[in-house]
């Protein structure tokens, strides 16, 4: 289980224009929005993502770079890049499905093709949200089981206004018995 305040699993992929993303040698300012995908069959995805894109440079301004990833290949990540029209947001392609299981990701089975008419992968990871500190901490954490109800990116920039005005620690890093 990934604990706040703690250090986040290693996270290492290949991006369709900015090389290789190594989440150890990012070095933003406040943080790293790692957001994970279902990939080019969601529909709601690309809803997301296309939400993210046009936040990413406030997420910059607050010294947060951004990155979306999924387990798609490089092709696939190519056509959903295109589709949401990304100027500013990184894309990972090529995760490992080992790797989405050591971010708590959950790994849902091929339904056959969706309901945009694209063949979902035989696996494939459902989607997360995290927010990595630039000492490489776990600092916000969000799992679906499901491509629904997903935190929304706008809140998550006034939030950030006040974590960083308040010095606010990350929560939920109690581990102990209860």
């Amino acid at each position: 289980m990934l604990v706040p305040r703690q250090p986040s699993p290693a996270l290492k992929v290949d991006t369709l224009s900015h090389d290789t993303f190594d989440l150890g040698s990012e070095q933003p300012d406040f943080g790293t929005l790692v957001v994970f995908y279902r990939g080019l069959h969601c529909p709601i995805c690309a809803t997301y993502l296309k939400e993210l894109e046009r936040l990413t440079p406030e997420f910059e301004k607050r010294g947060v770079t951004t990155i979306a990833l999924s387990s798609d290949t490089k092709e696939r990540a190519e056509k959903m890049a295109e589709k949401i029209g990304a100027a500013t947001l990184r894309f990972g392609h090529s995760l490992p499905l080992s790797t989405a299981k050591a971010w708590g990701l959950y790994i849902s089975t091929s339904k056959g093709v969706t309901s945009i008419g694209i063949e979902e992968p035989a696996l494939f990871s459902e989607p997360g949200v995290f927010l990595v500190r630039g000492n490489g901490e776990l600092y916000f954490a969000s799992v679906q089981t499901m491509p629904f109800v997903r935190p929304h990116f706008q809140e998550m920039v006034g939030a950030l206004d006040f974590v960083q005005k308040n010095d606010y620690p990350g929560r939920g890093e109690y581990t102990g018995a209860v």
